[in-house]
């Protein structure tokens, strides 16, 4: 069970902060994965919903985004905010240039459409409408259709191993990926307990022509969190997988996974831990263990920040960047190049 807290009056008001997210239903094991195969590179989609309670439509109260207070000159110092933008937009490990590439949300069949299940009805919804509250106010692309196909499913349950087991079950099978995720990349994907949220990010590569393609359609990577081995290239002594970023495209994020286990995230409320996937869900960011000197929600779980002050919900470093991230995102080509993204934080800071 989690143990409500109030938010400092400086960041995020939210009326249900006091909310104790209790009832916890225990998920069954997900449905086994769709048999129809495409003709581009894997079958069907994964699923991690069978049997458990799902948000309801409808827009809980009080989700509303309001600034935090600002960063102080201290975490602005030095070169911290690079060190941000390099730790919450870095896919530690796919080979990336630091040019155009970096993964966000790119609109179309590409936009956002969250489903938490695994909680109390009201804990599901508040969650689910906190994470689309965060992605308008950044400018990420939001499907507006509350019956949408989700694409972004989170998942509450006392039992992750089976949650994650019958994704990887999907993401393993020859007839999804063929012998992609196959031997030693297993491993990359498999499920590790020191971890309270963990989950994947399915990214997909190409151009504008993706925007209006069903995602089964299109050619995907599986990026795991808190991956376990470095991938490597075929028949090369180098790690990483092959993304598109040049010129002309870029890494779409076109489904999100996470789940949380129950046991694990005793004593932080449920406004907090939304604010924390809604940041793992707008970026991709495989190993969130830092702790920069401007602070972040994914701070929270870190074990690098020492006896540092927890954080209550999203910062003013996380929401300058995923605006930068999403600056003029028109789903047509890669995004801003992590210095350009710099320069805009510090933009919105007053700094130079």
């Amino acid at each position: 069970m989690f143990t409500p807290s109030r938010h400092e009056s400086n960041r995020v008001v939210l009326a249900a902060a006091a909310m104790t997210i209790g009832l916890l239903a225990t998920a069954r094991s997900p449905a086994a994965p769709s048999a129809s195969t495409d003709s581009i590179s894997h079958a069907g989609l994964p699923s991690v919903f069978h049997g458990a309670n799902a948000s309801p439509s409808g827009q809980p109260a009080d989700v509303a985004v309001i600034s935090p207070r600002p960063p102080t000159e201290q975490e602005l110092a030095g070169d911290s905010l690079y060190q941000f933008v390099v730790n919450h937009a870095t896919t530690h490990y796919v080979t990336t240039s630091t040019t155009r590439n970096l993964a966000r949300w790119r609109g179309g069949r590409q936009s956002i459409c969250p489903r938490t299940a695994g909680l109390d009805p009201g804990s599901n919804a508040f969650v689910t409408a906190r994470l689309r509250a965060v992605a308008e106010y950044v400018g990420a692309p939001v499907d507006s259709n509350p019956q949408c196909k989700d694409n972004v499913q989170i998942l509450f349950t006392n039992n992750p191993k089976e949650a994650m087991d019958g994704v990887m079950e999907w993401a393993t099978s020859i007839s999804t990926f063929g012998i992609k995720y196959q031997g030693g990349t297993k491993d990359l994907l498999a499920y590790d307990s020191d971890h309270a949220i963990q989950g994947w990010y399915l990214t997909t590569r190409g151009g504008a022509t993706v925007l209006n393609t069903d995602l089964v359609l299109v050619g995907l990577d599986v990026l795991p969190l808190w991956p376990r081995v470095q991938p490597k290239y075929l028949g090369v002594d180098r790690s990483g997988t092959r993304l598109g970023g040049h010129s002309g495209s870029g890494i779409g994020i076109g489904m999100v996974i996470l789940i949380v286990d129950t046991t694990g995230v005793g004593g932080y409320s449920t406004p907090t831990i939304a604010d924390y996937l809604s940041m793992l869900t707008l970026s991709v960011v495989q190993s969130p263990d830092h702790c920069d000197p401007l602070p972040s929600i994914l701070d929270l779980m870190s074990s690098s920040c020492g006896t540092r002050a927890k954080l209550t919900g999203l910062t003013a470093g996380d929401l300058a960047f995923l605006k930068a991230l999403y600056y003029r995102n028109t789903g047509l080509g890669p995004s801003l190049s992590r210095a350009a993204i710099k320069s805009d934080m510090a933009r919105q800071f007053g700094s130079h």
